[in-house]
């Protein structure tokens, strides 16, 4: 899915009124699919229909009264907080104002009037807000956030510039963003990752054509798009058919990472996963899978690897490898000698940005901040921004790589592509061991004939995926590494059925 700055979407919308579009049909539809998302969510969450509406003055308000005029329909109790006079606000918002009130709907002009809401529906303003929220806005700003009531906010959290992602002052916190048609660039840089919650879009009936016609330099990873890249499953297929996979990782001190990962790629639809270890460590790895075949090898004797992998489908190194003079000199004589699809990661990075080895064409290269620092030689400490994503893609297009930049959001970079983005994830995976599953996750991919750009992006959300399950069963709390493993076929079945 497209990922687009305000203005383009405000363009989008008025080639669709040149054409034949209306602008009381968009806003009836956003608020259709607003209305169904708040009913939605309270199911879910199994709240009382008690509902509060944080009101402006433009078309974002009217969105939410067309929605509030629905869930009165519904037997909903709904009360929308309008701090300003009415004839101040747009046509179309006094409009479904009045449409609200005649369906029950009460307006109020405190915070303190509405009763104990279950839910908060933030529609001050719209994606073209920018610069200071004053009050009276601010100070509704800050009783919602402060209230601990869940809030989705229509379009944008109000307060949050839907362009550069930047926050001056206040901004709402959301639970939940209800996007209207695409996703703004704004809500994945700067403070917006912060404040926009989940990401949920509603479609409100802008012509498919003038999207797929949009420029863009940024993509949202969807369900939809994730279903189209699961690989075939054939029934007559056997084990190396359906993906052998090497492992080069692990050390007497992290047998751990190894173990992590080797798991992640059985348990990712590979037939069979080989790790190979250095010899010595054999009783680090006694509590490894069963399913998994260890094979110890010395680093001055590659013969067997080099064997193992003219047979494999891909490969993975780096997880727990150590970064020895040993390791060193091994990789030094390995690299040159890879060409199959591969997945480096943790200490492979660390020897490839000491420029050991060159990075084999096509691979995937799986770097937090810290690494990639270290990976463009950068005497500062790099910061998530536009500036630094452009020159991850020089990298990208000067290496032929492809680069998962972990973190969150986490972005994917491709040589001529636009960069991709995965909204899913939970803080709890900020643990050790969780970059060694994807790792293993996304060599499982690529041995069942992803190429690297499709692996990347498919394990990246698959990865997600299972942080969010793992999170809501044991909170973010308590999860750790192996937990995403325990949940990859929670992922896997989302997808699925999200086709």
């Amino acid at each position: 899915m497209k990922i687009v700055i305000p203005s383009q979407m405000t363009h989008l919308e008025s080639v669709a009124y040149q054409t034949g579009s209306k602008e009381t049909d968009f806003m009836e539809n956003a608020g259709y699919g607003i209305f169904l998302a708040i009913k939605e969510y309270i199911q879910q969450h199994q709240l009382n229909p008690r509902i509060l509406l944080l009101c402006g003055k433009g078309n974002n308000t009217g969105d939410g009264f067309v929605a509030c005029s629905y869930l009165l329909e519904e037997g909903f109790d709904v009360w929308a907080l309008q701090p300003v006079d009415l004839k101040e606000c747009s046509e179309l918002c006094q409009i479904n104002c009045k449409r609200f009130e005649a369906k029950g709907g009460i307006l109020i002009q405190n915070f303190e009037n509405c009763s104990q809401p279950s839910l908060i529906i933030d529609g001050i303003f719209g994606t073209g807000f920018k610069g200071l929220v004053r009050d009276p806005f601010l100070k509704i700003i800050q009783q919602a956030n402060q209230s601990k009531i869940p809030i989705l906010a229509i379009d944008i959290p109000s307060g949050l510039d839907g362009a550069t992602g930047n926050i001056q002052g206040e901004a709402i916190q959301a639970t939940e963003t209800l996007f209207l048609g695409l996703p703004k660039k704004g809500f994945f840089f700067n403070q917006g990752w912060n404040v926009v919650g989940k990401l949920k879009g509603v479609d409100f009936g802008l012509p498919k054509t003038l999207i797929e016609n949009a420029p863009t330099n940024y993509q949202l990873l969807t369900s939809e798009e994730m279903f189209s890249l699961l690989p075939p499953l054939k029934r007559t297929r056997h084990k190396y058919q359906a993906g052998f996979v090497i492992g080069i990782a692990g050390s007497p001190s992290m047998p751990g990472a190894a173990s992590l990962a080797s798991l992640a790629a059985l348990k990712s639809g590979s037939g069979i996963v080989k790790l190979f270890y250095p010899q010595g460590m054999e009783t680090q790895l006694l509590n490894s899978p069963y399913e998994l075949i260890k094979i110890s090898y010395q680093p001055n004797d590659l013969t067997e690897i080099l064997n193992e992998l003219k047979k494999a489908n891909s490969c993975f190194i780096g997880p727990g490898l150590g970064r020895t003079e040993v390791v060193k000199k091994m990789l030094e004589n390995l690299i040159p000698q890879l060409h199959h699809p591969c997945v480096l990661d943790a200490d492979a990075l660390f020897f490839l940005a000491n420029d050991v080895f060159q990075s084999p064409l096509k691979a995937i290269l799986t770097p937090h901040l810290g690494e990639m620092q270290k990976l463009l030689h950068s005497d500062t400490r790099l910061t998530l921004n536009e500036e630094l994503l452009e020159i991850c893609q020089s990298y990208v297009e000067k290496h032929q790589v492809t680069l998962v930049l972990k973190g969150s959001p986490t972005f994917i970079l491709h040589p001529n592509s636009p960069i991709s983005i995965c909204s899913l994830g939970d803080p709890g995976m900020a643990t050790a061991g969780s970059g060694d599953v994807l790792t293993g996750l996304i060599a499982a991919l690529l041995s069942q004939g992803l190429t690297s750009q499709e692996a990347a992006q498919l394990g990246v959300y698959l990865h997600g995926c299972a942080g969010e399950y793992a999170a809501y069963h044991l909170t973010s709390y308590s999860l750790i590494a192996s937990d995403l493993i325990a949940n990859l076929s929670n992922a896997f079945q989302f997808v699925m059925k999200n086709k």
